[in-house]
C-alpha cells in the first residue's frame, strides 16, 4: 500500500504506475485527488506482487525513494497486512470503547490495540475481559503527571495513534503538539454548538432537530481539528434528553469506528486544517 502527498504537477501518476509496472506490481485500487487551491496532490495505491521483485518491502522503499525525492513527496509504503498500533483513552463512558473492542475482537478492525488508559477505574472490567491491558492514570488530579504517564504508555507500546474514546480530559498544548496527526477524538455535534456539561439537555431545551457526532484529529483548538468523519440523525419534539443521549451515543460509536477503520486502511491523509479521505 502506497500513500503520498506532494505539490501538484504533471507526471506523478505516470511515475508511480511505471515504477510498479516495472517491478511486477498489479494495481488493485488507485485513488487520487488534486487540491487546486492548495496546489497539493494526494494518492493512495493498493497493489499486489506478481513476482519476487515486489516481495521485499525494504528494497521497494529504497527504490521508491528516488521518485519521492524527485517529486518532494511525503510518502509511506507499507504491506497491506501491516496493522497500526493504537492506544485507547477513555473516562467513564463505555459506548465508544465497547464498540471498538467488539469490532477488534470480531476481526472488523485491522489494528493492534496496545492497551486502554483511563483516569477512572470503571472500564477495567470490560477491557481486561477482552484481554487488553488496562492502565489507570495517577488518580491525584495532577494533569501533568497523568499526561506523562499516558505518553510513557504510548511510547513504550510503540503506538502509532492515540484514540480518545470519550476521554473527558482536555489535552495540554504540549501533548497535542507531541501527537500531532496521531491523536483522534470523537465528540457530539449540534447546531448550535453546545460545549461543556449536559450538552444533550441543553440541546433538548433549544429543540434541536439534528444530532450527530464528529471524529477529528486533535489540535490545540478544542474540537476544531481536521475532520475525518461525521454523521447526523434527525429527531423531533417527542425526543427526551434521555432519547438524545441514547441516539447520540450510537452515532458517536459508529463514527469513531469508521474513522479508526479508515486510518487503519491508510485512507486518511492530512491536508492542512482538513483531510482527504479515500473511501
Amino acid at each position: 500500500m502506497l500513500t503520498l502527498v506532494c505539490a501538484d504537477r504533471v507526471g506523478i501518476v505516470a511515475a508511480v504506475s511505471q515504477f510498479l509496472a516495472e517491478r511486477g506490481g498489479f494495481i488493485t485500487d488507485s485513488q487520487q485527488y488534486a487540491d487546486r487551491d492548495a496546489d497539493l496532490f494526494f494518492m493512495r495505491v493498493a497493489f499486489e506482487a506478481t513476482d519476487d521483485r515486489m516481495r521485499d518491502t525494504q528494497t521497494l522503499r529504497a527504490d521508491f525513494a528516488t521518485i519521492g525525492t524527485r517529486f518532494v513527496m511525503d510518502w509511506s509504503l507499507e504491506e497491506a497486512r501491516h496493522r497500526p498500533r493504537m492506544l485507547i483513552a477513555v473516562s467513564k463512558g463505555s459506548h465508544c470503547l465497547a464498540d471498538l473492542l467488539h469490532r477488534w475482537q470480531a476481526g472488523m478492525l485491522a489494528v493492534d490495540i496496545m492497551g486502554v488508559v483511563s483516569n477512572h477505574p470503571d472500564m477495567r472490567r470490560i477491557t481486561e475481559w477482552h484481554g487488553i491491558p488496562y492502565h489507570e492514570l495517577p488518580p491525584n488530579g495532577d494533569k501533568a503527571a497523568q499526561e506523562a504517564a499516558l505518553l510513557d504508555i504510548f511510547e513504550r507500546g510503540r503506538s502509532d495513534y492515540l484514540i480518545l474514546a470519550r476521554y473527558m480530559q482536555v489535552l495540554s498544548e504540549q501533548m497535542v503538539d507531541r501527537l500531532a496527526g496521531r491523536c483522534v477524538n470523537i465528540h457530539h455535534s449540534f447546531l448550535p454548538g453546545f460545549k461543556g456539561a449536559r450538552p444533550y439537555h441543553r440541546a433538548h431545551e433549544r429543540g434541536v432537530k439534528l444530532i450527530g457526532a464528529t471524529a477529528h484529529f486533535v489540535t490545540a483548538d478544542l474540537d476544531e481539528g481536521p475532520i475525518i468523519e461525521q454523521a447526523v440523525e434527525r429527531v423531533d419534539h417527542r425526543a427526551t434528553p434521555e432519547d438524545l443521549i441514547r441516539i447520540g451515543r450510537d452515532i458517536e460509536a459508529q463514527v469513531l469506528a469508521r474513522a479508526v477503520s479508515w486510518i487503519a486502511d491508510r485512507r486518511v491523509l492530512l491536508n492542512g486544517g482538513k483531510t482527504v479521505v479515500f473511501r
